[in-house]
């Protein structure tokens, strides 16, 4: 699905990243950890388009999507959610949700004055889609909810709510446990197993709960200082020596070896 090539990016002399090459597989869920700073959300920002590289290649379904905007990935199915959601706080889950598809109707002037019975069509199947993914994401109950008042997991689940209003192909979902319970973490995490299974997406997840990313992915890529480290399934990253120094510690270290 998506091939990074030798992907570096500098802020003046600081490299975030540093030569990372991947390889995300399609209808996989893959893993990204590591320490904070390795790379991984500046690694997103550059494939969904929010920073240019400052070399290496992006490609998607082997076309090379490199630099492309943010809107342009959009209707390439490519989609990332952010550490803090970015909800439209003083309008309704369900207006937020209405509002993801692009070139609707009632966008133009024109249409707003000859099209009124067009436009109403369009938001009747638009409201019938949101609600869809409301109860898909068991968050029904919200829809009329302002979504600033929502807590923290809620609005995580809203957006992945928006993923699910467009053709979405890849997600990548940037610390979506941060802030947010565990009753509330297993209900994410069963809806992007859900999406994986039932839809087709393809994720790629920055988590740092290694619980979660045990459940969900496989494999597992580790970044250390803008560099891939390690790539396998969970048990093995966690046996390997170079992300037990860089990442998870001495301490799982040496449990790892008392299991063994």
């Amino acid at each position: 699905m998506i091939v990074i090539e030798d992907v570096h990016k500098s802020f003046g002399g600081f490299k975030a990243v540093d030569g990372s090459t991947m390889h995300i597989a399609e209808g996989s869920i893959t893993g990204l950890i590591g320490p904070n700073g390795a790379g991984k959300t500046t690694l997103f920002n550059v494939i969904a388009g929010v920073l240019q590289p400052t070399s290496g290649r992006v490609t998607m379904q082997g076309e090379d999507i490199t630099g492309l905007a943010p809107h342009e990935l959009f209707h390439k199915g490519l989609l990332r959610t952010f550490q803090i959601a970015h909800e439209f706080a003083s309008m309704t889950v369900r207006e937020n949700l209405m509002m993801v598809p692009g070139g609707q109707s009632g966008e133009g002037l024109i249409a707003t004055w000859f099209g009124r019975k067009g436009i109403a069509e369009e938001e009747r199947v638009l409201r019938q889609k949101a609600d869809e993914v409301l109860e898909f994401l068991t968050i029904d109950h919200l829809a009329d909810e302002k979504a600033g008042n929502l807590s923290g997991g809620q609005k995580k689940l809203l957006e992945l709510g928006r993923t699910m209003m467009v053709d979405a192909k890849i997600v990548f979902l940037d610390e979506v446990g941060a802030g947010v319970n565990r009753t509330l973490l297993n209900t994410i995490g069963d809806a992007i197993i859900r999406l994986n299974k039932e839809r087709g997406y393809t994720f790629v997840v920055i988590e740092h709960d290694m619980d979660f990313i045990g459940r969900l992915c496989d494999p597992v890529i580790c970044m250390a200082e803008g560099k891939v480290l390690a790539q396998g399934t969970l048990a093995e990253i966690k046996a390997n020596e170079h992300v037990i120094e860089a990442y998870l510690g001495t301490g799982l270290k040496n449990k790892v070896k008392e299991k063994a």
